[in-house]
């Protein structure tokens, strides 16, 4: 059996070669030849998996080391009877731990007050509950929007956009990229948030319209984006309008490339009955990244905004981004993973 692997998911090398004829490729690079007679392909966001790429190959199987699949023509690979499977939830604390970051990190360089603020959470699937968790536990009050969620469960814990938008001082975007979702940032949406809310998104650039967010920026108390329209050529006017932009490296914890990496692993395995990698999991070799739990009980805001920033220096991100925008895919694919953080505890 042959499989081609995008050469950047992380600790795969030498996984499969016992039982598949592994070829790796840079991800952006995969192309239709690469695929006339390989049956597996196991991939990240920057393959783009289309008609274009996939007709009249051997593919069955597209297994992402992602939480997202909107890289994938998922109605094709229906059609064309192409298994797909993602890592869903695999990077989802990473994301949390980027948003607290970016979020304690940013009021503390415009002297914003979080106390007694209202955190809208936009899409409370898994990493909006982890976000919705610990926003919670730092004592903020919680809206949640969620359509789906909310037809299937009923409305109690769930709230309309619009009662979000005009009572939240944050807004937190983790929606997939769907239909319903694309553009969804528009001038509207912008106009019904509360003056001076803070905008954040980790989600998907795409569901941003860029020049209605320019021309809304002077209006937002900060914005902080990760994922960008037209990656890796993002809009440089709203680069600069930007309080903390980085290059879609939020979920780039190594807690979460080792989830990722194992769930891409083991959809494989099963796919094919390779039962020594059913249960497989990258080894931690580096006990400086063992995940570490906070401390945060008595501490008020200046303190856990240090706490925050020692454990993930969200600036040196932000930073090395904007020194060189067009470095995007560099500074993605020679990333350091950092170390995930968590609390169990109430404050």
């Amino acid at each position: 059996m042959k499989i081609v692997v995008d050469r950047d998911i992380p600790f795969i090398e030498g996984v499969l070669e016992p039982y598949m004829d592994v070829r790796y490729v840079e991800g952006a690079h995969i192309s239709h030849n690469d695929l006339l007679d390989t049956e597996a392909l196991m991939i990240r966001t920057r393959t783009k998996c289309n008609a274009a790429l996939l007709d009249d190959t051997a593919v069955r199987i597209i297994s992402t080391a992602t939480i997202g699949t909107d890289h994938i023509d998922m109605a094709y690979c229906n059609e064309h009877g192409i298994y797909v499977q993602n890592a869903a939830g695999c990077n989802s604390g990473g994301v949390m731990n980027y948003v607290f970051s970016a979020l304690y990190g940013v009021a503390a360089r415009k002297a914003i007050d979080l106390r007694g603020m209202t955190f809208g959470i936009i899409g409370v699937g898994n990493v909006g509950s982890k976000v919705e968790g610990m926003a919670r536990i730092l004592g903020f009050n919680v809206l949640r929007c969620d359509p789906p969620r909310m037809e299937n469960e009923g409305p109690k814990n769930f709230c309309s956009l619009d009662h979000l938008l005009a009572n939240s001082d944050i807004v937190s975007l983790h929606v997939p990229l769907t239909d319903e979702t694309r553009a969804m940032v528009n001038a509207g949406f912008l106009d019904r948030m509360k003056l001076g809310a803070i905008l954040i998104n980790s989600a998907r650039g795409e569901v941003v319209v860029d020049e209605d967010l320019i021309d809304a920026a002077p209006r937002l108390g900060a914005l902080i984006i990760d994922t960008w329209n037209h990656e890796p050529d993002v809009n440089l006017r709203l680069l600069d309008l930007t309080d903390v932009a980085t290059p879609h490296i939020a979920g780039y914890s190594y807690q979460g490339k080792q989830n990722g990496t194992a769930a891409a692993v083991r959809s494989i395995a099963r796919f094919y009955d390779i039962q020594p990698l059913f249960d497989f999991f990258p080894k931690n070799q580096i006990k400086e990244l063992e995940a570490v739990k906070l401390d945060l009980v008595g501490k008020d805001q200046g303190q856990t905004t240090s706490v925050f920033q020692y454990n993930y220096p969200i600036f040196t991100d932000d930073f090395m981004f904007r020194i060189n925008p067009s470095s995007f895919e560099e500074l993605r694919n020679n990333y350091q993973y950092r170390r995930e953080f968590y609390i169990d505890q109430p404050v």
